[in-house]
């Protein structure tokens, strides 16, 4: 496990800035396993490795000069914020638009004395939720959904209503399933008794559920939205470095883990500009890179320890293919 290094001296000008998200409270768990992993990690600093060879530029790229290079293989500086949000949907429809904000704008924390570093103005380099789901492995999310959200929050809400775009054949479609979904609940019950015997049955009048997800605002964006990371290959790189509780998954749950993530990966979209950091090189616009992870309820198997673990290899190797020529 790299070792946890608090940032006592300051943030180095040039360090990669990373924004960790865990969950609050809710249901069984006063204290939120996916908080109790990330909370360590607060106001602490990690190294990228140098690169061991240096990449030539392909055709029409900038040229690597001899003080680029030499910059490269400085092991790289990495700053960790984070940051505790409630399981609410309206609390990350408030919340996750700020975090990608150029500056960022994060919410005051709940304990006073959790202070939070000065946000970069020109933006988080790196984007990490986690949330917790059921026993098992650390499942790394690849998309997030933009609708179906039927379950309520830890406040008992629902997620905002949404009235999805006229879809004349689906709509044909629906409308007869739920004609016949009537004839069959009203065949099934028996109707008024007169003197011909039964009458016909009544037909009961079954409510559609309203669709749930992301409306105003989010209407250019698709049904599923996936991370540019590649997912796969970090799952490779996990499992070579002694990980092997961790696996991919194309389902983020479509409850506030998913609402997170569908909501952080727009937000990346929305604010794509160029890279600022590194102005000596030659890169072009690009959104910050947003990952979603769902970690165990504690020791079941992983402990809290573990989780962590993964969570700065996971840092080390995605802020160590940032910004490569």
């Amino acid at each position: 496990m790299p070792p946890i290094v608090q940032a006592t001296d300051g943030i180095d000008r040039n360090a990669l800035r990373v924004l960790i998200t865990g969950f609050g409270p809710f249901g069984k768990y006063a204290n939120n396993p996916s908080w109790l992993a990330v909370k360590t990690l607060h106001n602490t600093i990690l190294y990228t490795d140098p690169p061991a060879d240096i990449l030539a530029p392909s055709d029409g790229a900038a040229m690597i000069t001899d003080e680029m290079e030499e910059f490269l293989r400085r092991p790289q500086q990495i700053h960790i914020t984070t940051l505790e949000v409630p399981v609410a949907y309206h609390s990350v429809l408030s919340t996750v638009p700020g975090l990608h904000g150029r500056p960022p704008v994060l919410p005051r924390p709940n304990d006073p004395t959790f202070t939070v570093p000065p946000p970069p103005t020109n933006g988080y380099d790196f984007i990490f939720h986690v949330g917790v789901a059921g026993r098992g492995p650390l499942r790394i999310e690849r998309i997030g959904h933009k609708n179906g959200y039927r379950m309520r929050d830890a406040e008992g809400e629902y997620a905002p209503i949404v009235h999805l775009p006229k879809d004349p054949i689906r709509d044909t479609a629906d409308a007869e399933l739920e004609r016949m979904e009537r004839m069959l609940v009203g065949a099934s019950l028996p109707g008024p008794s007169g003197p011909e015997g039964p009458g016909p049955a009544e037909v009961l009048e079954i409510p559609s559920v309203p669709n749930r997800g992301f409306g105003k605002g989010y209407e250019n964006f698709p049904d599923e939205l996936s991370t540019e990371i590649d997912v796969p290959k970090l799952i490779v790189h996990l499992k070579e470095n002694g990980i092997d509780q961790v696996y991919s998954s194309m389902d983020a749950g479509h409850y506030l883990c998913d609402y997170m993530f569908y909501c952080s990966l727009a937000e990346a979209r929305r604010n794509v500009t160029p890279q600022e950091k590194f102005k000596e090189r030659s890169t072009p616009p690009k959104s910050t890179p947003v990952l979603f992870m769902h970690c165990p309820p504690v020791d079941q198997p992983l402990s809290t320890e573990q989780v962590t673990d993964a969570i700065q290899r996971i840092v080390l190797w995605v802020c160590g293919r940032l910004h490569q020529p």
